[in-house]
């Protein structure tokens, strides 16, 4: 018994230190918030020039003394024809490839958006748009948002090319419908068209320690469920209809993109792996972002586009903390939904 409450006494401890060194981390991240923050950076860098280092790199560790010279020799015949050909070569068009790996709060959209912003200023006829999408969804309004930065891509008369290589799940999945092709590896998980609210309730314990809660509000529903209030069957039933029209909204935006898909079937909160989805009509074709990117190398000269900030030591800190949490939260929610 000595031991477990020794045991017990260390884990509560430890339980402490890790709370504090939260709340320190967060008060020094909010200091650091707000002060200005530098303006952001746009990296442009060449794909199709990374993958010529890559073939030429195995190429020459690969081949014999024989195969090299004569590859030597083309590779000099290719040369010459691409410089009687400059003219032609210039006319190439291009594939822009952007990353988009989502939090449950859609804060990378503010990079998302400065991103298309920069392709569509220099986008031409013939050109098209690779997002790599990962996300398992999140808030409402910073998904919906994000849905409507991909939908510039479209209204611009781009092709936009959605490939999911792990997951697009509910918010996730309203951005990647979006896109006039939606690839994805067999196994990532797509759908969970559905909307999902819940907050924990302390009211009894409050009670239990003769801790007395105010609220007040104006307006009948400005409040419908609290957290440390007494619930009531009426502000349940509100709070309820709320999250049935968000969920008409969603299936109405998707089955807007995918139109011949049975919207009633697949919006039911489920969600599957890409390989019984494409039978659903919510992916159009099994394929790896690697693979459609080669696919479309030489012909094409394919850039990544990345929007970056930099940070400093403080937020930094702070961003590792809120990912380790987030990253927490999101392991409990995918093995309380039996995800692999």
């Amino acid at each position: 018994m000595e031991f477990l409450y020794e045991y017990g006494l260390f884990v509560a401890k430890a339980v402490t230190i890790v709370l504090a060194f939260i709340v320190i981390v967060s008060t020094i991240v909010s200091v650091a918030s707000k002060q200005k923050h530098g303006k952001g950076q746009l990296e442009i860098t060449s794909i199709s020039d990374q993958l010529k280092d890559v073939t030429h790199y195995a190429k020459h560790v690969i081949l014999d003394k024989t195969a090299l010279k004569k590859l030597a020799k083309e590779q000099k015949k290719e040369a010459k024809l691409k410089n009687k050909e400059k003219s032609q070569e210039e006319t190439k068009s291009r594939l822009f490839v952007i990353d988009f790996k989502g939090s449950m709060d859609a804060a990378e959209v503010e990079h998302l958006r400065e991103e298309i912003t920069a392709i569509l200023c220099v986008a031409e006829k013939g050109d098209e748009v690779l997002l790599r999408l990962e996300s398992g969804g999140g808030v409402v309004h910073g998904y919906g948002l994000a849905a409507s930065q991909l939908q510039r891509v479209k209204n611009k008369g781009l092709k936009l090319t959605i490939a999911v290589d792990k997951v697009a799940a509910s918010g996730g999945y309203m951005m990647a419908c979006v896109g006039d092709k939606l690839i994805a590896s067999q196994f990532a998980y797509i759908g969970s068209i559905g909307v999902l609210a819940q907050l924990p309730n302390f009211n009894k314990v409050l009670k239990k320690n003769d801790i007395e809660f105010e609220q007040h509000t104006a307006g009948e529903y400005k409040r419908t469920l609290t957290i440390f209030g007494e619930n009531n069957d009426e502000g349940r039933a509100k709070f309820k209809q709320e999250i049935e029209e968000i969920h008409t909204l969603f299936k109405a935006f998707v089955h807007s993109q995918r139109p011949d898909m049975d919207i009633d079937k697949v919006a039911t909160g489920e969600y599957w792996p890409a390989i019984k989805a494409q039978t659903l009509g919510l992916v159009d074709e099994i394929l790896t972002s690697d693979d459609y990117i080669l696919s479309h190398y030489p012909e094409r000269e394919i850039f990544s586009v990345k929007y970056t900030i930099k940070k400093n030591v403080a937020e930094k800190l702070g961003m590792s903390a809120a990912s380790v949490i987030e990253r927490f939260l999101m392991k409990s929610w995918s093995k309380a939904r039996h995800w692999f």
